[in-house]
C-alpha cells in the first residue's frame, strides 16, 4: 500500500509539473498572438533588452500585465471553486455563492454614480470593498441563531444578499447613462483596459486568499465525511467555515474586482480537478488553481483568434465555453456524490 501510494503521489507531482509547463507555453502564446502577432525572439528581446520600439512597448505595457492578470485571476476562481464546493458540499456552488460578485457590482456603479469615478483603480478599489462587505453581511445572515451557520443557510443568505444588491444596480444603471455605461465595460468580463496598477493592488488580498485555502484544506477533508464525523474525529466547524469564507471572499473579491465577474471557471474547474486528484483538497486545490489559470488564459488567446482583428472578451468566451460543459454536469447522476 505504501508503494502504491508513493507511486499515486509521484503521479500527481509529474501531473502538477505537467501544467506549470502547459500554463508556460499558455503564457507565451498570449503574449505572442493577437491583432499583431510578435515574434518570439521578438518578445525576449523586449523582455531582456527593450530598445522601446513598438513591439517592446505591446510586450512590456498590453500583454505581459493582461497574461499576468489572467494567470493569478484563473488561479484565484479555480481555488475559490474548490474551497465553497467543498465547505458547501455541492457540487454546482460558484464563487460568487457568498454574494461577492453583486456586492462589487453594486459598489461600481455607486462610484460612478455617487463620486464620479469611472475608472482606473478607484473603482477597483470600490469594487473589493463592495464584495468584502456583501461576503461579511451574508455570513452574518448565515450564522444568525446561534448555530453557528451551515451550508444551506449561507447559501439563503447569499441568494437574498444577491438579489438585493442587483436591484439596487439595476436602479442605479437605469436612472443614470454613465452608470450604465461603467457597469457594461465592467460586467463583460475582460483582461483588457484594465488599470496598469491593478495587479499590485489586489495581489496581496490573492495571496492572503491562497494561505488561508491551503490551511483550509485538512480540515475540507474532514468535512467531506460529514459534519457528525467530523465533530467526532475533533474538527471544529465553526472556525473552518469561517476560514473558508474568508478565502473564498479574499479570492473571489480580488479578481472580480480586477476583472469584473467571469463565470464557470469556479465552477467547472473543480470539477476538471477532482477527476485528476480525487477528493483529497491537499491536491485538489493546487489542481484547481493551475487549471482555471490554464484555462483563463487559453480562452482569453482563443478570443483574439475568434474575431480577428477584432476580439471577444474572456467572459464571453468562457461562456460560450462553460454553458454546454455546465448542462453537461447537471446531467450527471455522479454529482450528488460530492
Amino acid at each position: 500500500m505504501a508503494r502504491a501510494r508513493g507511486s499515486r503521489r509521484r503521479l500527481l507531482v509529474g501531473g502538477v509539473l505537467a501544467l506549470l509547463v502547459l500554463l508556460v507555453l499558455a503564457a507565451l502564446a498570449s503574449i505572442v498572438v493577437g491583432a499583431r502577432w510578435i515574434p518570439l525572439a521578438h518578445v525576449w528581446s523586449a523582455v531582456v533588452a527593450p530598445t522601446g520600439g513598438h513591439d517592446d512597448v505591446v510586450v512590456r505595457s498590453l500583454r505581459v500585465p493582461r497574461t499576468g492578470l489572467g494567470v493569478v485571476v484563473g488561479v484565484a476562481l479555480g481555488v475559490a471553486g474548490a474551497v465553497i464546493q467543498g465547505h458547501t458540499r455541492n457540487p454546482l456552488a460558484d464563487p460568487g455563492l457568498l454574494g461577492v460578485s453583486a456586492g462589487a457590482a453594486f459598489a461600481v456603479c455607486l462610484a460612478v454614480y455617487a463620486f464620479d469615478i469611472p475608472s482606473g483603480t478607484g473603482s477597483v478599489a470600490f469594487a473589493l470593498g463592495g464584495a468584502l462587505v456583501a461576503s461579511v453581511v451574508v455570513f452574518a445572515l448565515g450564522t444568525l441563531g446561534g448555530g453557528g451557520g451551515t451550508p444551506v443557510t449561507l447559501a439563503l443568505a447569499g441568494a437574498a444578499v444577491t438579489a438585493f444588491l442587483g436591484a439596487l444596480t439595476n436602479a442605479l444603471v437605469l436612472s443614470d447613462a454613465r452608470t450604465l455605461d461603467a457597469y457594461r465595460f465592467w460586467a463583460v468580463g475582460s483582461l483588457v483596459g484594465r488599470p496598469d496598477a491593478v495587479l499590485v493592488q489586489i495581489l496581496p488580498f490573492l495571496v492572503a486568499g491562497l494561505l488561508l485555502a491551503a490551511v483550509n484544506a485538512p480540515a475540507l477533508n474532514t468535512l467531506q465525511l460529514g459534519e457528525d464525523v467530523a465533530r467526532g474525529l475533533g474538527q471544529r466547524l465553526g472556525p473552518a467555515r469561517v476560514l473558508g469564507v474568508a478565502s473564498v471572499t479574499l479570492l473571489t473579491g480580488a479578481a472580480v474586482s480586477a476583472t469584473g465577474p467571469i463565470a464557470f471557471v469556479g465552477l467547472v474547474v473543480p470539477h476538471v480537478a477532482r477527476a485528476i486528484t480525487g477528493p483529497d483538497h491537499r491536491w485538489l486545490i493546487p489542481y484547481s488553481g493551475l487549471l482555471g489559470a490554464l484555462l483563463l488564459v487559453v480562452s482569453d488567446v482563443a478570443g483574439r483568434l475568434i474575431a480577428v482583428p477584432a476580439e471577444l472578451p474572456v467572459g464571453l468566451v468562457l461562456a460560450l465555453v462553460g454553458a454546454p460543459v455546465f448542462i453537461a454536469l447537471v446531467r450527471r447522476r455522479t454529482l450528488a456524490a460530492l
